[in-house]
């Protein structure tokens, strides 16, 4: 009887698991390969692990700390992932998140895993305002060291967008020995994300409503949002603006006291955080996302999916899937003016709505299906 091959994947937060790499893990299931799961707090994430379980999945805890940097701890999660590792003996290893890439990484080299796979879905506070390899902070530099010598012990790097490579090779993360390869963000299910009508006024008109999704953090253009919204909502009373999203330990967090002063004056309409964003998509007419850098959002996808047309930064991330004119409009990071001007255009333009979300959807059946995405990753981890 032949051996059953091993698919291990690293992750900081247990819900994300399923919610951007179930689909992937379902594929690789399907082709016969058993499946793990290394993830901190189980038991702070009862439902996803169950789900997980009910699945067939190995679901295994580690020591990690989602933020902070306790070398302590740190120096932990790599040897509890190397137990774990050396334990379970897995054929393939894929990591993603900064710490899983660097000590999962590090620790499946040390383990003598012999396919060691690092995806970069994101790149976070410790690459913001790192341009170039002398102007890096103490504390950017020791991360982006770890970085390169968890890279170095990789297989293959796969990353989200062109930028993310070409920076990672400008500040030298990545050696030109190591293999990289540029996929298409995490994909999206364009069967559960269909096309849904568009909100209408009373009067029948397509409703002005914007809708951003993020973690509530400065680098994701929340404040540009809303200082566009205070001037739409100048000359535009009935225009709506809603929020999704929750505030968390990040650095770049904003603070809840502000958040609550624009939910207090009518600025936005706050959903809270969550599980099913659909509704949140179908309540809205654009899709805004200000962000300062992405990896590929996945919230982008997931309204062009459902017929959304896009406002975004013409940044690494969040340039790739919109096509400034067609199906959305690409502005300058951080410039409320064009985010103003580009909204609206939708409200003066109504004819738009439909034409750029028409042209979202084809955009995300084509170049974004979670199946031809997944496909990509698959072959070039010689998992097929």
């Amino acid at each position: 009887m032949p051996k059953i091959k091993k698919f291990l994947i690293f992750a900081n937060y247990l819900p994300h698991v399923l919610n951007f790499r179930g689909k992937l893990l379902e594929s690789i299931a399907q082709l016969g390969y058993e499946i793990h799961v290394v993830s901190p707090a189980l038991s702070d994430h009862a439902a996803d692990y169950k789900k997980l379980i009910s699945l067939g999945y190995y679901v295994h805890q580690i020591v990690m700390q989602k933020t902070g940097t306790n070398p302590v701890i740190d120096m932990k999660t790599l040897v509890h992932s190397y137990k774990i590792l050396n334990r379970i003996k897995p054929d393939y290893v894929l990591s993603y998140t900064i710490k899983p890439v660097i000590y999962g990484t590090l620790a499946a080299w040390l383990a003598k895993v012999p396919h060691r796979f690092v995806l970069i879905s994101g790149l976070g506070y410790t690459f913001q305002q790192v341009e170039e390899a002398n102007k890096r902070s103490i504390f950017q530099k020791l991360v982006h060291s770890l970085y390169q010598q968890a890279l170095a012990k990789s297989t293959k790097v796969f990353f989200q967008n062109p930028d993310d490579l070409n920076l990672f090779k400008r500040l030298n993360i990545i050696q030109p020995m190591i293999t990289a390869v540029v996929v298409n963000g995490s994909g999206v299910d364009v069967h559960d994300f269909n096309v849904l009508p568009l909100p209408r006024e009373e009067s029948g008109d397509i409703k002005p409503s914007f809708l951003l999704i993020a973690r509530l953090l400065k680098d994701k253009g929340i404040v540009e949002y809303v200082e566009a919204a205070k001037q739409i909502k100048k000359d535009y009373a009935n225009a709506e603006f809603h929020l999704v999203g929750w505030i968390d330990e990040n650095p770049a967090a904003i603070e809840q006291i502000q958040l609550d002063q624009w939910i207090a004056n009518g600025d936005i309409t706050y959903w809270g955080k969550l599980n099913d964003v659909r509704p949140a998509i179908a309540a809205s007419s654009v899709y805004v996302l200000p962000s300062y850098r992405e990896g590929t959002s996945r919230s982008v996808l997931e309204a062009m999916s459902m017929g959304r047309a896009i406002i975004t930064t013409d940044a690494p991330g969040c340039r790739e899937p919109v096509i400034s004119g067609k199906n959305g409009y690409l502005v300058t990071v951080k410039a409320v003016d064009e985010l103003t001007d580009a909204m609206r255009q939708f409200i003066e333009h109504s004819n738009l709505y439909e034409e750029m979300g028409l042209a979202s959807r084809s955009i995300a059946v084509e170049k974004y299906d979670v199946r031809k995405v997944n496909a990509h990753m698959i072959a070039e981890m010689g998992l097929d």
